[in-house]
């Protein structure tokens, strides 16, 4: 299947970015590739949803949590809500970069994958050099996952994962931070899709900067990785497919 303009939906969930959720919808909506936009403000303190309220753009849905529930929650809520073929996940930070849904499309265009993954660790153009503990724990969180899924990927923690709407909505996300990225990647491999890997620049940010997720939810993706894969969960996601198909 060749990508047509138009048909990716991208969702942001939203937390206090107040400074970059305006350049980054920009960014966003210069994407041709690009068909809808699904902000989740996550109760944000911030002045975030008076911004994003102020954007405009034609095919933009924006939803505003009443109470702070997570970016899994937020994420999930914007599965249910996409209409375009694809969908692709997009935090509301700059960190990553939407010039590169291109370079994402392309195994779905060559190859007609399924989900595709971008990894901050294959070779790429740049990578701002940061926090070498948290390269560490991205690794070891990876070569769990593979362990217990029996994929090769390099970087199952990123942000940038696209995938096939029809299947996402199957996969009906239950973690409500972010354990949503081993939950989808234990889901997505026990389907046996076409799920391909491309490389990303990556601009990351520091804590003085807004990051937010912790040592806290690394335990939590250890978890997430040994629950999502396991027989009975598999059998769920299996089970859901076969009626669909």
């Amino acid at each position: 299947m060749v990508a047509s303009k138009a048909c990716l939906t991208v969702i942001i969930p939203c937390y206090n970015e107040e400074n970059t959720i305006k350049e980054l919808v920009d960014r966003v909506s210069e994407q041709e590739l690009v068909g809808e936009i699904i902000i989740i403000d996550d109760a944000s303190t911030d002045s975030s949803a008076s911004v994003i309220e102020g954007i405009h753009y034609p095919n933009l849905v924006f939803v505003r949590n009443v109470a702070n529930s997570g970016k899994g929650y937020s994420v999930g809520l914007g599965i249910k809500l996409a209409s375009k073929p694809y969908l692709l996940i997009q935090d509301a930070d700059l960190e990553y970069s939407p010039s590169e849904y291109g370079k994402m499309f392309v195994p779905v265009e060559m190859y007609d994958a399924d989900a595709v993954f971008g990894s901050r660790f294959l070779s790429s153009s740049n990578r701002r050099v940061l926090y070498f503990r948290h390269k560490l724990g991205n690794n070891l969180l990876t070569f769990l996952s593979n362990l217990r899924t029996d994929i090769d990927l390099t970087d199952m923690e990123t942000c940038y994962k696209l995938i096939r709407t029809d299947i996402a909505k199957l996969l009906l996300i239950q973690e409500k931070r972010f354990g949503i990225e081993p939950e989808i990647t234990a889901k997505l491999a026990a389907l046996k899709l076409k799920i391909f890997e491309v490389p990303i620049s990556y601009n990351g940010r520091t804590y003085a900067d807004g990051k937010k997720i912790t040592w806290r939810d690394g335990f939590s993706a250890i978890r997430c990785i040994y629950k999502y894969s396991s027989l009975k969960e598999r059998k769920k996601i299996l089970e859901r497919y076969i009626e669909k198909v």
